[in-house]
């Protein structure tokens, strides 16, 4: 397995987890090619996780737009409301199999947590969440689920009380604890074999959305497009495409202005976090800058390292959209198609709406919609009393 893609990612991290992130990888190498685990985590995904979820023409939205075919990949109709369910169960099935008793956890905007706290509760492995207080607070609904499940959440009051906060504790825990826990961390960050274990996880997204969309249009998308915070929605959609001619586009959050992101690919620079090389916010001396986003799920200041080879490499392309851009978003596909999209999500359908007037009629744009948009609803409220004050 390789550690690195191109020069980003590897193991940045203290020598007494070098020796469990070998075990790890040797066990993911050895259970992923076994065709019992593959078994188990099929019949997990189809009977609890729901899969395969659809691919949408979105036929109003299209017509709104003119211009580009547009179909949603609706992992938003996944168990629990998004895609975070697909690594959860493959890497708590892989925690289980290795013996380990206790699972650890971070989330951001809640939906990792949820997904990992309902797989505990499947498979019978304790779990613990961290999550920053900021994110605890916008996130109740979220935490009520977890605590429903049987995890322990444990708010993280340090730095800026958001998601890269909760790794950086979860990542203690993991190092004090690793001879008894696994850590299941929810995108395509961190040390190797992180990255590529949750990538080989989430590509079945792009997997299905692949022979999908070849039933209903006899031929690949022309476009690709998915959020990006850490990645791994985007990565479980582009991969499966990445030796094909599909124009692939991440969409970062722009939050509301320069100094006020999360956009680590369109303005950050190269340096480590979290155990990996990658693209990180950060000032001259390397100190990680604070991540804004109205979508606690974006709120990172970093992403994922194959995210940062595709841009080096020019495979795919990365822009990034403002919060109120992305709340127009949320509104549009609401009102077009009667989908309530998650905040990260909306993202994505805000740059589908530049995108595709500009394109032929016969051009396919495919977009991830990652996940619903219950949990963004109060926040969304919210925000449309405060405008009208």
């Amino acid at each position: 397995m390789n550690a690195y893609f191109g020069k980003f990612g590897g193991q940045f991290v203290p020598e007494t987890l070098m020796p469990i992130l070998h075990d790890l990888e040797a066990a993911y190498i050895e259970h992923s090619q076994d065709p019992e685990f593959q078994s188990e985590l099929d019949l997990l995904l189809t009977d609890l996780a729901g899969r395969q979820t659809p691919l949408y023409f979105a036929k109003r939205l299209t017509e709104h737009l003119g211009g580009a075919k547009v179909y949603l990949k609706r992992e938003d109709l996944a168990h629990l409301g998004a895609h975070k369910i697909n690594n959860a169960l493959g890497q708590v099935l892989l925690a289980k199999r290795m013996g380990k008793k206790r699972i650890i956890a971070e989330t951001g905007a809640g939906q990792h947590g949820v997904a990992t706290a309902a797989a505990c509760a499947a498979l019978e492995l304790d779990c613990v969440v961290y999550m920053g207080s900021e994110d605890k607070a916008r996130q109740h609904l979220n935490v009520l689920r977890m605590e429903l499940f049987g995890a322990e959440i444990i708010g993280v009051d340090s730095g800026s009380r958001t998601l890269k906060d909760a790794i950086n504790e979860a990542l203690r825990d993991y190092i004090t604890n690793c001879t008894t826990s696994h850590y299941v961390i929810g995108s395509v960050v961190g040390p190797h074999p992180y990255p590529t274990m949750v990538r080989d996880f989430q590509s079945i997204i792009g997997n299905e959305a692949r022979e999908q969309v070849m039933d209903r249009e006899g031929r690949l998308p022309d476009h690709l497009v998915a959020c990006v915070g850490g990645g791994s929605n985007a990565i479980g959609l582009f991969h499966p495409f990445v030796e094909d001619e599909v124009r692939m586009v991440g969409v970062e959050a722009a939050g509301t202005g320069l100094t006020s992101n999360s956009a680590s690919l369109s303005l950050g620079t190269e340096g480590v976090l979290h155990g990996n090389l990658s693209y990180f916010l950060q000032d001259e001396q390397g100190q990680i800058s604070k991540a804004h986003s109205i979508s606690a799920g974006l709120d990172y200041p970093g992403v994922g390292p194959e995210h940062a080879h595709y841009k080096d490499s020019g495979r795919a392309e990365y822009v990034s959209v403002s919060d109120e851009e992305a709340l127009d978003g949320f509104k549009l596909l609401s009102r077009t198609e009667g989908i309530i999209p998650a905040m990260e999500s909306a993202h994505a359908i805000a740059q589908v709406a530049k995108l595709a007037p500009t394109l032929d009629k016969d051009d396919i744009v495919l977009v991830c919609l990652s996940g619903r948009g219950d949990k963004d609803m109060e926040m969304v409220a919210r925000l449309e009393a405060e405008s009208c004050l």
